[in-house]
């Protein structure tokens, strides 16, 4: 009965949609009336698809198997956790999260958005129904995750093994928050067009949600890689595969309409652009979905392999992305350029940061896309990796990274290029000093790395530059400064916080890519070898059983070179239903560096382990935290939690320039 009621619910909010979207298009323009009316079925909307959802939880938890969809991805041995995330470890569980996540951000825009202007309200709701109804009617017709099967079985298939893990757990939801975030920027570009209501109140309203998408897609992505790196036991945390560029296109596309919706907030400039960015990164976003759920990729993350979905998966696409160009095409030279300003300024800064990053861009996309579209025109089959990616993007981001500290230290509208210089000196100094420090101790020789080690203190040291520039360090007395310290905008601690995570990334990424080393062994028990100073000893082999799983479970003894010993447990597990293994690597931390051990296959008699050791690898997961940790402080500053104020005749006054 409960499948009934959340298959009837999810039809109920595709009507609600479909109705609520035709309404807000005829009628936006008739004022409060309409844009309350829109609201409730927002909410209305987000209820409906909760109950369909909360329904596939309950068949997965109770391993109800006249559910088809807990027949493929589901075992009554499988761990509770596992039997949740299952709900969104194949394709059709995975398109109706998608559908809460959209109809929750639908309800938040309805909820907080009260001091909208009605028809601009009106709009953006109106649009946010329109995405609703394009995709709960793809799940309903194509991908309807509430079939029964007659008669029920009575065990499950099993969710893939490797996806029964805490990362996969949070990583898909984490991700999917991003995504769709995004879907509102895209409904206030789409209501910007139609309305012509563009300007620095309308780019007030959407930093908050742009910074919320950007977060949590921070997050998503940070998670994604630490779980390839800690589960799939090859030991890489990023491999340029097609489906992390899913996610890494809308981040950068994301991080180009944050620094382009601040510009048009503060100097009512580059509105084009700033409403381009917003299409282009939920485009990038649905592009994602295409490639990951279509089954073109190979990979843990596709689950659908149906040629049909795929077809219609692409033409939604066309639909949502080519109507949303049409549009712009047809509006943007309606749309009025904004404020003038010099070359050297904090607008040029951030045009400059944005021109890098859609070059970035734009080298992912291609190297992406154009294997595929190969492949489709001409049955030829390449494969372009890391080398080009590597490549191409590392040139793209250096220049971006030396410009970057300058950026917060420019005046709007006109600056003086050679006094921001001059409060750089410092950074600059310590920043050569640490990496001539670190490159000696690494043995570093002729290569890029030091220069990578200085591009990261570099970006990381500028961070801390600004936040003395600003406090007047060592120009007013200590008490002075510190009390500007404490008292700065969030907004100043959030972009201080954020570059300095990037510059800790950019020092994880060079230390371990220069200093890591690798050791491919067969060891027995009793056995001991040594890598980089770290001594590993064999101790023992034995077979344990598991919940759904039976592993070969490996113990080892770590003497680190400091003469601390530690227990490693590395697994190969072979699971029940589905009879496939995988590997569970032992890692142990050693302050941010991390020593990586995996339990291979037996040889003979023997059994072979391979071990890294990964210098400084965790300063790559940290910095992403840092970076999303400046989101969470940006959206507490009070600006973006009371909105903008109304004046007398119910306008919404733009912010003080």
């Amino acid at each position: 009965m409960a499948i009934e009621l959340g298959h009837f619910a999810l039809v109920l909010a595709f009507a609600i949609a479909c109705v609520s979207a035709i309404g807000g298009y005829f009628y936006w323009r008739s004022g409060e009336r309409i844009a309350l009316v829109l609201g409730q079925s927002a909410v209305l909307q987000f209820i409906l698809v909760a109950i369909a959802f909360a329904a596939l939880i309950q068949a997965f938890v109770k391993s109800d198997f006249s559910l088809a969809l807990a027949v493929n991805n589901s075992h009554s041995l499988k761990p509770l956790i596992f039997k949740i995330s299952g709900v969104w470890g194949n394709h059709e569980g995975s398109m109706l999260l998608w559908i809460l996540i959209l109809v929750a951000f639908g309800a938040m825009v309805a909820t907080f958005g009260r001091r909208l202007p009605s028809d601009l309200m009106t709009l953006v709701l109106a649009t946010q129904s329109l995405l609703v109804a394009a995709f709960a009617g793809f799940t309903l017709f194509t991908s309807n995750p509430f079939e029964r099967v007659v008669p029920a079985p009575f065990e499950g298939n099993d969710l893939n093994p490797v996806l029964q893990d805490i990362g996969l757990a949070v990583h898909p939801p984490l991700l999917y928050m991003g995504y769709v975030g995004f879907s509102v920027c895209f409904s206030f570009a789409i209501a910007a067009l139609i309305s012509g209501r563009i300007d620095q109140a309308w780019a007030r309203w959407v930093r908050p949600w742009t910074m919320l998408s950007w977060t949590f897609l921070t997050l998503g992505i940070a998670m994604g890689s630490y779980w390839a790196y800690y589960e799939l036991g090859w030991g890489g945390w990023w491999f340029w595969d097609p489906v992390e560029n899913a996610s890494f296109m809308p981040w950068l596309a994301g991080t180009a309409l944050l620094h382009s919706a601040l510009v048009m907030e503060k100097r009512n400039a580059l509105k084009i652009w700033t409403i381009f960015l917003s299409i282009i990164t939920f485009s990038l976003s649905l592009l994602g979905t295409f490639l990951v759920r279509s089954g073109i990729l190979t990979s843990v993350h596709t689950f659908a392999s149906d040629p049909t979905r795929g077809l219609v998966i692409l033409t939604l696409l066309a639909l949502v992305i080519g109507g949303a160009f049409v549009l712009f095409a047809l509006r943007a030279s309606s749309l009025r350029q904004g404020g003038l300003f010099a070359p050297v300024s904090r607008e040029g800064a951030l045009i400059l940061n944005n021109l890098f990053l859609a070059s970035a861009l734009g080298a992912v996309l291609v190297g992406t896309l154009y294997p595929l579209l190969l492949d489709a025109l001409t049955g030829t089959t390449i494969s372009v990796g890391a080398p080009f990616f590597n490549l191409t993007f590392g040139a793209l981001m250096s220049p971006l990274l030396l410009v970057l500290p300058f950026g917060p230290l420019l005046a709007w509208k006109r600056a003086d290029i050679v006094g921001a210089a001059q409060r750089l000196i410092g950074a600059a100094a310590l920043a050569v000093s640490c990496t001539i420090l670190v490159a000696g101790l690494g043995g570093v020789s002729i290569s890029l790395a030091p220069l990578g080690l200085l591009l990261g203190f570099w970006v990381a040291f500028g961070a801390i530059a600004e936040l003395i520039d600003r406090s007047k360090m060592g120009r007013i007395p200590p008490s002075e400064s510190w009390r500007r310290l404490i008292g700065l905008p969030r907004s100043t601690w959030s972009t201080a916080l954020a570059h300095f995570g990037i510059g800790v990334t950019v020092l994880g990424i060079v230390a371990t890519s220069a200093w890591e080393t690798e050791l491919v062994t067969t060891l027995n028990p009793g056995d001991n070898v040594e890598l980089s100073g770290y001594v590993i000893a064999f101790d023992s082999l034995a077979q344990v059983p598991g919940p759904n799983y039976v592993a070969d479970e490996g113990h080892f003894t770590v003497t680190s070179p400091a003469g601390d010993t530690r227990p490693l447990i590395a697994e190969r597990r072979t699971y029940v239903a589905s009879g496939m293994p995988t590997t569970e690597a032992a890692i142990e931390t050693y302050y941010f560096s991390q020593l990586y051990l995996q339990l291979g296959e037996p040889l003979e008699a023997t059994q072979v382990i391979r071990v890294w050791h990964k210098p400084f690898i965790t300063l790559i997961w940290f910095g992403a935290v840092l970076m999303a940790a400046a989101g969470v402080l940006s959206l507490s500053d009070r600006r973006y939690r009371i909105g903008l104020p109304r004046t007398g005749d119910g306008t919404v006054r733009a912010p003080a320039e």
